[in-house]
């Protein structure tokens, strides 16, 4: 099993953990999410992968720097 964190923005690779077998969601800190956030970020493939979308630092500083972005669906690609 591995964990993907992949940037929602850019598609870019932010962190990759791979066989992980014991890979607890709490220690990951999905606990935190509500329902509705884990529906948004994360995905399982047929494997038993997670795929996490998170938001790069690049992205980021991006969307800080300019807030409209955020409102086009594919801003940073």
């Amino acid at each position: 099993m591995s964990v993907k964190y992949i940037c929602r923005h850019c598609r870019s690779k932010v962190d990759e953990w791979q066989n992980h077998s014991q890979v607890d969601e709490n220690k990951l800190g999905f606990h935190f999410l509500t329902e509705e956030e884990r529906d948004e970020m994360i995905s399982y493939d047929m494997n038993g992968d997670i795929t996490v979308n998170v938001t790069c630092d690049y992205c980021r500083q991006a969307l800080e720097a300019n807030p409209e972005l955020s409102l086009v669906p594919s801003p940073l690609q």
